[in-house]
């Protein structure tokens, strides 16, 4: 397997890059936004799976662009849902979620149910990075995996 080439760069800039500049995502600003339960990734290639110190700087990002959402897409209004899910050990599976109410389709408000307010993370480096989110809802369970979400009930529907 060959080595991968251009880490330092790709590490550089994911502490820069605005995912949400790109042309596919600039919509979920618009009111009349329609696809169901958007979703993006920051790990495409998994580098964070095996090591928590390359998994960090995905997670930043992630956090970096919920804030960004929160901004762009004006949340107030009570159709919608931003939230991410945090995975145990795939990292690769990170992913920050936009769910807005779509005529008819039957999955909003979101659910899941079985959630605790006790963590399930066997992940101790995760589980701390986790913890010292500010002004986070944090909801945990089980499912191929231990998992967080994480969302802000002031932004969006409770879950």
């Amino acid at each position: 397997m060959k080595k991968p080439r251009g880490l330092k760069r790709y590490f550089k800039n994911l502490t820069v890059q605005n995912e949400f500049t790109k042309k596919e995502l600039a919509d979920i600003s618009n009111p009349t936004y329609r696809q169901l339960n958007f979703h993006i990734h920051f790990d495409n290639y998994g580098y964070g799976n095996n090591s928590f110190k390359k998994r960090k700087p995905h997670l930043d990002k992630l956090i970096r662009h919920f804030e960004y959402a929160v901004q762009e897409t004006a949340l107030a209004s009570a159709d919608a849902q931003l939230y991410a899910v945090l995975l145990n050990t795939n990292s690769r599976s990170d992913a920050l979620f936009f769910n807005r109410a779509i005529y008819n389709c039957d999955p909003f408000p979101f659910k899941v149910s079985d959630l605790s307010e006790q963590s399930t993370l066997t992940n101790e480096p995760l589980n701390a990075y986790i913890q010292n989110l500010e002004g986070y809802n944090k909801l945990y369970g089980i499912a191929a995996e231990p998992f967080c979400l994480i969302f802000k009930s002031a932004v969006c529907l409770p879950f």
